[in-house]
């Protein structure tokens, strides 16, 4: 569970980021100073906020390595295997999730921004 809302958290301040991002690239040369200051401030947020959810995703990395040390003790071999690989699809798999469903957002966004621009 706490890696799924990690791995979401990660993804969603990605996607926020890049949105933001995007949102400066297409700020215009006629763009107030003040839509300009609230995006850069928006983004030192985000990207400071994604700092702190890379360690938060380290800290469970580590935690997940004594779990899964403890687990070794009380498990025999091949159900180790077994146990190792869940753990490691499961994570891929809610990553792969985040990523396709942050690309849609994001795709959906730059759809509607075309429709707005014709």
């Amino acid at each position: 569970g706490d890696l799924d809302k990690v791995v979401s958290l990660l993804l969603s301040l990605s996607g926020r980021l890049a949105r933001v991002e995007t949102a400066l690239g297409r700020l215009g040369p006629h763009a107030s100073a003040e839509d300009k200051v609230a995006l850069r401030e928006k983004q030192r947020l985000l990207v400071a906020q994604l700092e702190d959810a890379k360690e938060l995703k380290e800290h469970m990395g580590r935690r997940e390595e004594a779990v899964g040390a403890m687990v070794a003790r009380y498990l025999p071999p091949e159900h180790l295997q077994d146990y190792q690989h869940f753990v490691k699809m499961k994570s891929a798999l809610i990553t792969e999730q985040r990523e396709l469903e942050e690309k849609i957002k994001l795709g959906q966004e730059q759809l509607r921004c075309l429709h707005e621009s014709l």
